[in-house]
């Protein structure tokens, strides 16, 4: 499967279904953007039942900046909806292979339940310090 130009007009809806998406942040004057290119491009033909989007960070700074992109390369992977994963740098074949094994491998109801949790806890630590002003 060829790669999905992913924009703000169709950033949500691609990354919010089920399944994966991985997602590669980058830019065209990005020399290890462009070097690892066609890696990604070789996974995603290996790979059809996954989504290849890729954000151009010139072209989609508001995007850049809602996922506070800093250094490009990064790569992120979404699955049902949710990030599990979001790391700069080019990986290698063997590594961008390896991630994809373990996205495919997460227990999603356990990572349901870890991001409630989270949620959770950072709206009693909000409330807690709302009350204490």
């Amino acid at each position: 499967m060829a790669t999905v130009a992913l924009t703000t007009a169709n950033f949500d809806e691609v990354t919010s279904k089920d399944g994966i998406v991985l997602v590669d942040f980058w830019a065209s004057w990005c020399g290890p953007c462009v070097r690892f290119a066609p890696t990604y491009e070789r996974s995603s033909e290996k790979h059809p039942e996954i989504t290849f989007g890729k954000v151009d960070t010139e072209a989609e700074q508001a995007l850049a900046a809602k996922f506070d992109i800093r250094s490009i390369p990064t790569i992120m992977a979404v699955r049902d909806g949710i990030v599990v994963f979001a790391q700069p740098g080019a990986l290698p074949e063997s590594a961008l292979e390896s991630l994809i094994e373990k996205v495919e491998q997460l227990d999603m109801d356990e990572v349901r339940e870890q991001v409630a949790a989270h949620k959770k806890g950072h709206e009693s630590a909000a409330a807690t310090s709302g009350a204490a002003s």
